[in-house]
């Protein structure tokens, strides 16, 4: 692991060094996702599929429900069972 220590500016912004960039090929616009627990921060690299990664995905997610026997009417049921369970 590498550590380095950031400076949070007076508009509580924080700069990644380039070398953390380079490493975890982060450009400039990438997304972030800032995780915190306690006193600690993560940032995530968020990286949006392409069309075909998604595609792919969901191709495999789908062979993954047919091999256990669901049908799309079941994918459905399970969806808002679950939302109902939030609510309460």
């Amino acid at each position: 692991m590498n550590t380095q220590i950031l400076t949070v500016s007076s508009k509580g912004q924080i700069s990644l060094p380039v070398s953390i960039c380079e490493r975890l090929s982060i450009d400039a616009g990438d997304k972030l996702v800032a995780y915190t627990s306690g006193d600690v921060i993560m940032l995530k690299t968020l990286k949006i599929p392409s069309a075909e990664e998604f595609e792919s995905s969901l191709d495999e997610a789908q062979e993954w429900a047919a091999s256990v026997g669901y049908a799309e009417n079941d994918i459905n049921n399970i969806i808002k069972s679950s939302r109902r369970k939030k609510r309460i």
